[in-house]
């Protein structure tokens, strides 16, 4: 039997902050975190661990570049689950993750206590499960609460 393969995805910051302290969740599994910057490379341990441009809705070719590149890499690794704290990054990993027939994990960020990001609203109709880190954000779409990361 082979190992669950995880795509691990955050953008650079607090959401690559959070993703980490998830990396227990994933022991015994084969592992690729996926990040806007090179800097982390060296923060997954032997973990193979990809780059991809960071853009925002402002930065349209910015964002279509990230959408080629995100789209690449989902096609290359092939994993069995996507797991994401996002942004940008994590909600096309989701969209090309569905493609693939992955199951994806849409896990908002700690700092939306208010309302879910809008990456986070967009994933919550797209991934198998979407997580919000605040209980009254919780019903709201389907997106549940299970505890804070941080």
């Amino acid at each position: 039997m082979t190992a669950t393969r995880v795509l691990a995805v955050a953008s650079s910051g607090g959401h690559w902050l959070q993703l980490l302290r998830l990396a227990p969740a994933w022991e015994g599994c084969e592992v690729v975190y996926c990040t806007t910057h090179q800097g982390h490379k060296g923060e997954v341990g032997g973990a193979r661990c990809v780059t991809v441009p960071d853009a925002n809705r402002w930065q349209r070719f910015r964002m279509l570049w990230l959408v080629i590149k995100m789209a690449w890499t989902v096609f290359r690794v092939r994993p069995d689950v996507i797991v994401t704290t996002g942004a940008a990054p994590g909600y096309w990993a989701i969209r090309a993750g569905r493609l693939l027939g992955a199951r994806t994990i849409w896990i908002d960020s700690i700092a939306n206590g208010a309302e879910l990001s809008m990456s986070g609203r967009l994933a919550s109709s797209v991934a198998d499960a979407c997580l919000t880190q605040w209980p009254n954000l919780a019903g709201t779409g389907g997106v549940r609460y299970q505890g804070a990361v941080v």
